[in-house]
């Protein structure tokens, strides 16, 4: 337990992966009063799977020193397309064979608490929101980069869910309508095929097949070739290196150019593994978006690299608990 005194109410935030679950409870004023992280194990299924967010949800709430009586509600961030208002997972593509998966009301039976479903970057968007790099804004885009490129638009403490629960996800503008990359979806010229940590791993590969220049990055084992080591290798002076990261800054404000004229927010955020390429990085970025919007919109928005890390995701399903079950 935190020094700080907790102010109820209390929820529980799970944010699921294809590889891990972490989850917390969080008080009334979005401050974490516990966390921890499981395996997921999705490789076993769906009835496993549920098995393993109950666990996590009954550990997160034994670490904070609460009882499950002082528990309002929980929240649920999941990756994959979902029907919210039924509370179904459709087609998660990180987590086979969980299809048409009931897994809000799966959650909610095996915990006995009302459980708010929302899909993972809409809930870590809220988490900055909440409590972390835009909690003094009243609007926000967040994109998270990662394996894909996730997004999640906060206006006026509301999150943009769209009609039918796929609203947000801009790692899908298309940036490029001719001889575009392929994306992981199977369509091509989308933003994700060019500027998600797989997709600067990819092009790095295809750049040193291509190029006859010297690089650290020739000399890595295919494994150990990721973004993190093309960003290092890029601080160290390397030019082709150096090339694939202003490439990428490039095509990260091509998107959030497009975020900016479309929603207009106060402050639009990077989170992710990718933001350890740190605050040059993230200042490229900042000159091709003045460079390319419009001078009233550039001037009006920050641009800021995330606060929370790996908490903005059950910090925020906690979040989306509060909005759905803590408020009259």
């Amino acid at each position: 337990m935190s020094a700080f005194e907790p102010r109820p109410p209390f929820y529980l935030g799970i944010d699921l992966g294809g590889t891990n679950i972490k989850s917390g409870v969080v008080d009334d004023s979005a401050r974490p009063l516990s966390s921890i992280s499981i395996e997921t194990l999705a490789e076993k299924g769906p009835v496993a799977g549920v098995e393993s967010l109950a666990e996590a949800g009954r550990l997160a709430v034994e670490a904070s020193g609460l009882s499950w009586d002082q528990i309002t509600g929980i929240g649920l961030g999941s990756p994959g397309t979902m029907d919210l208002s039924r509370g179904m997972l459709l087609e998660p593509p990180n987590l086979p064979g969980w299809n048409q998966l009931p897994i809000r009301d799966l959650l909610a039976e095996k915990l006995g608490r009302p459980t708010a479903l929302q899909n993972d970057a809409n809930a870590a968007a809220y988490g900055e929101y909440w409590a972390g790099a835009g909690r003094d804004a009243r609007s926000l885009v967040m994109l998270t980069l990662g394996t894909g490129i996730g997004c999640g638009i906060i206006v006026e403490g509301m999150i943009v869910e769209g009609r039918h629960s796929h609203g947000g996800e801009c790692g899908h503008i298309i940036i490029q309508m001719e001889n575009g990359r392929r994306c992981g979806c199977g369509a091509y010229g989308h933003l994700e095929a060019y500027a998600s940590a797989t997709a600067l791993v990819k092009r790095a590969q295809e750049l040193l097949a291509r190029e006859t220049i010297p690089s650290l990055l020739r000399d890595l084992p295919e494994p150990e070739l990721t973004s993190r080591a093309i960003n290092e290798a890029a601080d160290s002076g390397d030019e082709l290196a150096r090339r694939l990261m202003k490439e990428t800054a490039y095509y990260l404000a091509v998107g959030a150019v497009t975020l900016l004229h479309t929603i207009d927010p106060d402050i639009l955020l990077f989170g992710g593994g990718m933001i350890g390429a740190g605050e040059s990085f993230l200042e490229e970025i900042r000159q091709h978006i003045q460079s390319m919007a419009f001078p009233t919109v550039a001037k009006g928005a920050r641009v800021e690299y995330a606060e929370l890390g790996s908490d903005a995701g059950f910090i925020g399903a906690a979040g989306c608990a509060q909005l759905a079950f803590g408020r009259p």
